[in-house]
This record gives structure tokens, sequence and C-alpha cells, in this order.
């Protein structure tokens, strides 16, 4: 039983000692010149800190002639930052002759930025297409459609990567310049002629404000005429007009249709009044022959009038009828 208590005091005592204190990293630790002690390492277990993060960090700062020591970078680690990108970033700008301290560094990578990819952005600067895919279309004072695509030649800007607007704000700026440039052009032929005209206008616009970039140049890629777009515009506005001008005279026709139709009610309704009054006839005659204010000659020479009237109104009807046969 006591040997049983002894091999568990032993493997409690080896794990202690390997995992609280390791021992490999310490060495190498001494082997690179750094100087740290064992209890600093035990310090960093109980802080859950990773020493196997920290003392490479340390060594690298070290051979890079960068002083710097354990505490900044736990501090750091216990932020949720990334330290070894940190690390890489202030001995890449330092290599590179770039001002960024080791607390600028750490506020960008906290920000969520890659301030490793942004040391090496401002060394090599990158190229930005706008728009991404594809061309972007703008029409030209003269109606036609012109297609641009551009490439922007950027770096970053290290004093404004917290807080300063992405690439995507680039490409949007660029694309509102390319439109405003065509869409200020005389004619589409003046921006095939120029198209390096597109990129200065786009320049002095300084589109790189408030952005974490600078941009260095932009270049016109790719110059296309598209559309007749003012034509088309023009021929839907006349269609629309017809459709307009149509409809406004089925209106008119309406209108003259029940306006007609309106004529022949009165004219009905004024011969029905005519055939009242003609009906009135037969009952005046009668009255005057009972009072006798009218003879029997005088009734006959009344009819004698009315058939000599309907010959002649059927003669008259014959003989335009005949004339039109002639006509035809």
């Amino acid at each position: 039983m006591p040997l049983f208590v002894l091999i568990i005091f032993i493997a409690a005592f080896f794990f202690f000692f390997v995992y609280f204190i390791p021992v490999r990293l310490w060495i190498s630790a001494i082997a690179s010149g750094v100087k740290i002690s064992l209890f600093s390492l035990v310090g960093m277990r109980l802080r859950k800190v990773d020493p196997f993060v920290i003392v490479p960090s340390i060594i690298m700062v070290h051979k890079a002639g960068i002083s710097l020591n354990s505490d900044p970078l736990e501090a750091h680690y216990l932020a949720g930052g990334d330290v070894i990108r940190v690390v890489k970033a202030l001995i890449s700008a330092d290599k590179a002759n770039l001002s960024l301290k080791f607390e600028k560094a750490c506020a960008i990578d906290l920000a969520g930025r890659d301030v490793l990819e942004a040391v090496k952005t401002s060394v090599n600067p990158m190229v930005i297409d706008a728009p991404k895919s594809g061309l972007l279309s703008a029409v030209a004072k003269d109606g036609i459609e012109v297609r641009a695509r551009a490439r922007v030649t950027v770096r970053a800007n290290i004093e404004r990567l917290v807080g300063g607007a992405t690439e995507e704000t680039i490409i949007a700026r660029v694309g509102e310049g390319i439109v405003t440039t065509i869409g200020s052009a005389a004619t589409y032929k003046a921006v095939l002629e120029n198209p390096d005209k597109i990129s200065k206008n786009v320049l002095d616009r300084g589109l790189d404000a408030g952005t974490a970039f600078e941009i260095l140049s932009i270049d016109i890629a790719d110059v296309d005429v598209g559309r007749n777009v003012g034509a088309k515009l023009q021929t839907d506005q006349a269609d629309a007009d017809l459709k307009v001008a149509q409809a406004r005279a089925e209106t008119r026709r309406a209108m003259a249709v029940a306006q007609e139709q309106e004529m022949s009610a009165r004219t009905q309704e004024m011969r029905a009044h005519v055939v009242e009054a003609e009906s009135e006839i037969p009952k005046a005659i009668a009255h005057a022959f009972r009072e006798g204010t009218l003879g029997v000659m005088d009734y006959y020479n009344i009819k004698n009038i009315q058939a000599d009237t309907t010959m002649r109104n059927q003669i008259g009807q014959n003989e335009n009828q005949s004339d039109k046969d002639k006509t035809n």
C-alpha cells in the first residue's frame, strides 16, 4: 500500500513539474538569450496564460532587436488578442521602417483588423477592382451607355486602421466617381478618347478620406459601349404618348356616340310631338263641321292639297334615287 501511494505521489509530482514548469521552453528561452525564470512560467500557468505563445513571442522580438517584456504580451493575450500576429507585425514594421507602436498594434488587432496583413499592405500595395465583377454602367449626355471598370491601387494607412472604412467604401466611392464623370461627358466618344480623364477626376475627389487606405492610383482597365439608352427612353415616351392620345380619342368618340344617341332620342321625341299634333287635326276638322265654320268644298280643297303634296314628295324622292343610281 505505501508503494502504491508513493507511485501516485511521484506521478502527481511529475505531472505538476511537466505542466506548470515547461522546462524545454525555459531552456529554449535561455539558449536564445532571453532571461526568464521558472517562476514566471509557473505564474503564466496560474494566470491561465499559454507560455507556448508568450515565450516564443518574446524570443522573436528579442532576436529582432525590439525591447518588449512579457507583461504587455500577457495582457494582450488575456484580452483575447492574437499575440503571435501582433509580434510579427511589429517585426515587419520595424524592418520596413514603419512607425508602429505595440499599443497601436494591439488596438488594431483587438478592433478585428489583421494587423500583420495591414503592415504587409503598407509595404506592398494591393489592387482593388471597382466593381469587383463585371463592368459599371453609366450614361453620357448623348444617351449612350458606357461601361467601365477601374483598378485601384491602395496601401493601408496604419494610423486610420482603427475606425477607418474598409475597401468596400473605396469601391463604392470609385464607382460613384466613374458614374459622375461619364454622366458629365458630352458624348460617349469623349469618354472613349480620354479614359484617363475618368481616373484623374476620380482621383482628385479625395475618395480615401475617412478610410483605412491611401489611394495611390486609379487606372481604367476596361471601357465598353453599351446600349443607346436615350433612344430607348424616347421610344418608350413616344409609345406612352401614343397610348395617351388613343385613350383621349376613344373618350371623344364615346362622347360623340353618346351625343348622337341623345340627339336620336330627342328626334324621336319631337316626332312624337308632331304625331300628337297631327292627331288633333281630324278633331279640329270635325269640330269645325259641327260649328259650321268649315264647308264640304273647303274640306275637299284641303284633301286635294294634301294629295298634291304627297305626289310631289314621291316625285322628288324618285328623282333623287335616279341621280344616285347614275352616280354609282
